[in-house]
């Protein structure tokens, strides 16, 4: 930290002014990484087999980068040289969600990697269900269960567990235009299970004129579990690049480019409101409650005090972020019935945080790890607890004395 207000962030900024696809972003990572031994390893984690993964340096318009290839055996099922950004639709190995999940949850992979790898997955599986209309528990589709797709989710996850970066951010994402061959036949671009993944995120993307795909659905659900904002490249001070090239060959450079940095970022954005409240029942302040915690309120709690005429009354206050205040404000407004609301800006100190896991006799605990100053603490779960503890028939206060 630096000084009081300001926090170093290590970042990464994804430039996808060329599209982004799942071996891309597995190319650009490894550079930044530069141990392509370590993400060989861990991806054996998976007991997979029937794969190759080749990693080479292609050059794109002059630029080099690292061209990462998942071959099936060497070739796909017609004998040729299966290209993935030529097509993830073109494998036609099919599993469903719960295959791809059972494959991740049986691992020895770290539970963050898995954690990730299944979210990405998830936002793929949901834009194919809606596709094909369809369950999720009756969608096989061949984007997601292929080989050559598992191995570029859990690879990103891993090489992203690996920097570890407290920020991530990308810039307007770019696909292009016209129309593509695949498996379902002549598709615009951008295809439909991209345009579903982009149409549930927060994704700020654009069409180019660029008459080819640039974004995959794989690349689409990346990006989009991943990227906390769409920017313009922020201040950085850059610490290192990394360069995934694509498949084909454009009239712009088909690369995504990763800078992994620390940024200056300001702790600004931290919103208390407040209002008083003496006209409400319980009720409707305890849904109130509610309603703001779903809706991305970062503390919500009530004090009670005295109003006018000596009226028992409760102080409603509501931390959240900048972007979350008309959000919560307006739920505040309709809920109840205060006709005022009062807010300020405030910084704030955040320990650093991981989610993490607890082996204890009866199962897995999930707990935050907290660190300061080199000091580690863990805080479990609540609702994990009460889970263990009513499955078990254990008293709740027994499971704290075992943790």
């Amino acid at each position: 930290m630096s000084e009081k207000g300001w926090l170093i962030l290590n970042t990464l900024y994804f430039d996808c002014s060329s599209g982004i696809s799942g071996n891309m972003a597995l190319g650009a990572l490894l550079e930044i990484v530069g141990d392509e031994n370590y993400l060989l390893e861990e991806l054996k984690k998976l007991n997979i087999t029937g794969y190759k993964l080749e990693i080479s340096k292609k050059i794109k318009n002059g630029i080099t980068g690292t061209y990462v290839e998942v071959t099936v055996d060497g070739k796909d099922e017609y004998g040729h040289i299966h290209h993935l950004e030529e097509h993830e639709h073109h494998h036609h190995e099919h599993r469903n969600l719960k295959d791809v999940n059972e494959i991740i949850d049986n691992s020895s992979l770290k539970e963050d990697v898995k954690d990730l790898a299944k979210r990405i997955f998830l936002r793929v599986a949901k834009a194919e269900s809606k596709v094909h209309n369809k369950s999720l528990e009756e969608v096989h589709f061949h984007e997601v269960g292929a080989i050559d797709s598992i191995v570029d989710i859990v690879g990103t996850a891993i090489l992203i567990n690996r920097i570890n970066p407290d920020k991530i951010i990308s810039s307007i994402v770019n696909d292009g235009c016209g129309f593509i061959e695949c498996a379902h036949g002549t598709m615009s671009v951008p295809v439909p299970a991209t345009s579903e993944i982009f149409a549930e995120s927060a994704v700020k993307f654009r069409q180019i004129d660029v008459d080819t795909e640039l974004v995959t659905p794989t690349g689409a659900a990346i990006i989009s579990e991943l990227a906390e904002e769409f920017i313009n490249l922020p201040a950085m001070e850059i610490k290192k690049i990394g360069w995934g090239t694509g498949f084909k060959d454009l009239k712009i450079p088909n690369v995504l480019k990763i800078y992994y940095g620390k940024m200056e970022k300001s702790n600004d954005n931290f919103v208390v409101m407040e209002t008083n409240i003496d006209d409400a029942s319980g009720e409707i302040l305890g849904y109130t409650q509610e309603l703001l915690f779903k809706n991305g309120a970062l503390d919500v709690f009530y004090t009670p005090i005295f109003m006018k005429k000596n009226r028992p009354a409760y102080r409603l206050t509501v931390a959240c972020k900048r972007e979350d205040i008309y959000k919560l404000q307006n739920i505040i407004f309709r809920e109840t019935t205060t006709i005022g609301i009062r807010y300020r800006f405030e910084y704030r100190t955040e320990l650093g945080r991981e989610i993490t896991q607890i082996d204890t006799k009866y199962g897995k605990i999930k707990a935050k790890k907290v660190t300061n100053n080199g000091e580690t603490y863990i805080y479990p779960e609540y609702e994990s607890i009460k889970e263990l503890a009513e499955k078990n028939n254990i008293p709740l206060k027994e499971f704290y004395k075992l943790i």
